[in-house]
């Protein structure tokens, strides 16, 4: 095979990969996807099992080839009822690249808009530029506003934790 064929095999066009709800036998994967990507805060894996069980209807699981590639967490915030905060993005490293990420994000918002959840929140630390741009680019292909709010500062953990800020995609005002 040649490079090309290589890596075409390894990767897919976000229009070939399938959306839907993750199944608690999903956890485990969720759990390898974050632990390899060396960069986000690993939970505990039953951590994942609970997600996938129990926050399903705000999460996202994008399959290639029946294999999970990547993941959306979140959650609705009990004291905003039109909000889901968004806690973990991850996408597998053979995948990366691809748009996966804002793809799987949009398919959670068009499933949550018709229930009233017109909201995105997030956390992003101040030096991760990537998924500042990721929820930027997700607000400009919706039309929506994005906006920064402080949130938690680095004192307000109690380990080495860099500080937290809150983002926010919403409809326009």
């Amino acid at each position: 095979m040649s490079p090309t064929q290589i890596s075409a095999t390894l990767t897919a066009a976000p229009d070939a990969v399938a959306f839907r709800k993750p199944k608690v036998s999903d956890g485990v994967r969720l759990w390898e996807i974050a632990r390899d990507s060396k960069v986000l805060d690993l939970n505990s894996s039953y951590a994942y099992l609970l997600w996938c069980q129990d926050y399903a209807q705000t999460s996202v699981v994008a399959e290639v080839d029946g294999k999970v590639v990547g993941f959306v967490t979140g959650y609705l915030r009990p004291q905003l009822p039109d909000a889901v905060m968004v806690w973990q993005v991850a996408v597998d490293a053979d995948q990366r690249g691809l748009g996966l990420a804002g793809k799987m994000l949009s398919q959670l918002m068009d499933r949550l808009e018709p229930r009233g959840i017109t909201t995105l929140h997030t956390t992003i630390s101040p030096d991760n530029t990537a998924s500042q741009a990721l929820f930027a680019g997700l607000a400009e292909r919706r039309g929506m506003d994005f906006r920064r709010e402080d949130l938690f500062s680095p004192n307000d953990f109690p380990d080495d934790h860099e500080a937290e800020d809150l983002y926010i995609v919403a409809p326009r005002r």
